[in-house]
């Protein structure tokens, strides 16, 4: 009887040990992935599966050689963002594709396999989970544009949102923003994003740490 008993409580205890064990891992993953956890819960249809889903990104990305880049590739990087910017003035089309050029280079350089969008949305969406929404809304927007479906408007957000990305991928402190001008207009106060984040402006003011 004993022995049942003693049994009965390691089973007990074991069982104790994994609830907590899901639940703390549960929480890292909502702390790591933030909005894209829930997003995948509800493109996975289940925790149990988003979960494995997310996870399976984690190992995937750790195999990636990420690498910051050094301050040089920033300030230059840089340097290019703010031509572009200029150049959304008088072309707003051109201007969002050679954004999303842009984006995509810092991502080759500093180690992100570029060739597949929807597998970039999840490597990314491992270690920029606030900012790889932006690139999704991009990227919707630049395929309305390549189907003469989006007006100036919808480009000026694109860009925004391109920025968004570009300025976590250098790892750039992020000042109060302005959307890019148009010909004929003056800057615009940049909106938020559905997650309240206020979309940033690389700046000359590069931080020492990289993400």
């Amino acid at each position: 009887m004993t022995t049942a008993v003693i049994i009965v409580a390691v089973i007990v205890v074991l069982v104790a040990l994994a609830a907590v064990a899901e639940t703390t891992r549960r929480r890292r993953l909502k702390q790591q992935f933030g909005p894209e956890y829930e997003r995948a819960v509800a493109e996975q249809n289940g925790r149990l599966r988003a979960e494995a889903e997310l996870t399976s990104r984690q190992r995937r990305v750790s195999k990636l050689e990420i690498r910051p880049l050094d301050e040089a590739a920033r300030a230059r990087y840089t340097a290019d963002w703010m031509a572009i910017q200029e150049h959304f003035v008088d072309s707003p089309e051109a201007a969002v594709a050679e954004a999303y050029d842009l984006v995509t280079k810092v991502m080759t350089e500093r180690g992100y396999p570029t060739e597949d969008d929807e597998q970039v949305l999840s490597d990314l969406s491992v270690e920029h989970a606030q900012t790889v929404g932006h690139f999704r809304a991009a990227q919707e927007i630049s395929r309305s544009s390549a189907d003469g479906q989006a007006a100036t408007e919808d480009l000026r957000q694109a860009f925004i949102h391109y920025r968004a990305l570009f300025s976590d991928l250098l790892g750039v402190a992020t000042a109060t923003p302005t959307a890019p001008a148009t010909a004929g207009t003056t800057s615009a106060p940049a909106p938020t994003d559905p997650d309240g984040v206020v979309v940033g402006t690389p700046g000359s003011d590069l931080p020492d740490s990289q993400r």
